[in-house]
């Protein structure tokens, strides 16, 4: 049967390249088998979701190249999420409870002071019906929490392995809040099984939660999916990535000029058994998929990587992909192809384009590092037009005339022609300057 998938972020900020791991991983795991991939906005938060965050996260995943096949929001579904709780508390899986959070902290540092796990002591459950409407008179709402089966979960992890939780370890988690809300646990399994995902593949701050969510899967009569869970991206000093760092941001990493290629490939690749390498392909990308390659150790995400990745991307780029990026910072269509190709292996992203097309139009100030050079050179301009060739053949006469060689024969040349001690190869940028325009600089003009 062929895989559906899913994402499911939180609009509460923007998303991150912690999160386009799981969101590619997902999308290139059911593309690579036929599938389909669901984007789910789990937005019961309502103080904290917004629409503006909904919209950027679909437009940022559409920049990766993530289209999705389904798409919805939890924040309409609430009457699927009502009807299971009612199920659950029509079998006795959902209790209400009516501590408050001081209460319960109190009790937690009792227990840990006794040696003892800081596990719910189901103390609600012994509560009379008396004694709850008692504490509602009080003016206390209930919470619900979900009555865990004691027993061990096993699971068959598409990235771990044989997996388990000993849920007796683990409080019964509250599904409810006093107000009626949802936390995230219960809408996610009844999406999961109301939209037929058949694998879950997540982060591995998740475990404990599968332990849970399969009982409530068979709790509420679902099939379980079937569960992987790789590693984290983290930064270089192993501290785990959050929205709040805004640099790491994909719409600020698109802003920052890298490609998506690059994103998707570092996202997918490190911490796996593949080679981090640029793929602009996402099929190719796809068929590297292989969740039992996953590393168990934390995937360290490096953003010189990322600049090395970019970097060889677009220097293979070929001109036509770039025509348009090149219009916006003035290039003519006419020389869009000749300029690329003498610049690109001097770029990190196309972005830094603009500033070697302001040297090559001008104006700029010339450096003038030798005088005498500089005007021998002049003088021995040959006529238009110019080609690869020109370059060669000009700087031969120069050192004829004047026996300059090597550094101190290019390095001037360079510094009067682009003002840079650094830059492309002169032989393709010469005849994008022209002659014009090489005259006048090293004549020690603006131009």
């Amino acid at each position: 049967m062929a895989p559906l998938v899913r994402f499911a972020p939180s609009p509460t900020g923007y998303l991150h390249i912690g999160n386009a791991r799981p969101a590619l991983l997902n999308f290139l795991f059911a593309r690579a088998r036929g599938g389909r991939f669901l984007l789910r906005l789990d937005d019961t938060d309502r103080e904290r979701s917004t629409e503006a965050f909904a919209v950027a996260a679909r437009e940022d995943l559409a920049w990766l190249g993530i289209e999705p096949d389904l798409f919805l929001r939890q924040s309409d579904r609430g009457a699927l999420y009502d009807a299971a709780a009612e199920r659950l508390r029509a079998v006795g899986r959902l209790y209400p409870c009516y501590e408050t959070p001081e209460e319960l902290e109190r009790r937690r540092r009792r227990q840990l002071g006794r040696g003892l796990p800081p596990v719910y002591d189901r103390a609600a459950l012994s509560l009379t019906p008396e004694e709850r409407v008692a504490l509602e008179a009080q003016g206390r709402r209930p919470h619900w929490r979900f009555l865990l089966d004691h027993r061990t979960v096993e699971w068959d992890d598409l990235v771990r392995g044989p997996a388990h939780v000993d849920c007796a370890s683990l409080s019964d988690p509250v599904l409810i809040r006093e107000d009626g809300s949802y936390l995230y646990t219960l809408p996610s399994v009844v999406d999961d099984a109301e939209t037929g995902i058949t694998h879950v593949i997540r982060g591995e701050d998740h475990v404990t939660n599968t332990g849970v969510q399969v009982q409530l899967f068979e709790a509420l009569g679902s099939p379980v999916p079937v569960f992987g869970h790789h590693n984290l991206l983290t930064d270089a000093g192993g501290e785990g990535l959050s929205k709040r760092l805004g640099h790491l941001a994909l719409r600020s990493l698109r802003e920052a000029g890298y490609e998506p290629a690059a994103i998707r490939s570092l996202a997918v690749l490190t911490g796996s058994a593949e080679a981090v390498r640029p793929l602009a392909g996402l099929d190719e990308l796809a068929g590297l998929v292989d969740l039992s390659h996953i590393s168990r150790a934390p995937a360290r995400f490096d953003p010189a990587e990322l600049d090395t990745l970019n970097a060889r991307l677009v220097h293979e780029m070929p001109a036509e992909a770039v025509h348009g990026r090149l219009a916006e910072i003035g290039v003519p269509e006419a020389l869009a192809d000749t300029f690329w190709g003498a610049v690109r292996a001097n770029l990190v992203k196309v972005s830094d384009a603009a500033p070697w097309w302001a040297v090559v139009a001008g104006p700029i100030d010339p450096a003038i590092a030798d005088p005498a050079l500089a005007e021998a050179a002049g003088a021995l301009l040959p006529p238009e037009p110019w080609d690869g060739e020109t370059w060669k053949a000009w700087t031969n006469a120069v050192r004829e005339w004047t026996g300059a060689k090597g550094r101190a024969l290019f390095m001037p040349l360079r510094l009067a022609l682009t003002g840079l001690d650094h830059g492309p190869d002169l032989s393709a940028l010469l005849p994008l300057i022209g002659r014009e325009r090489a005259a006048r600089r090293l004549a020690g003009e603006r131009a």
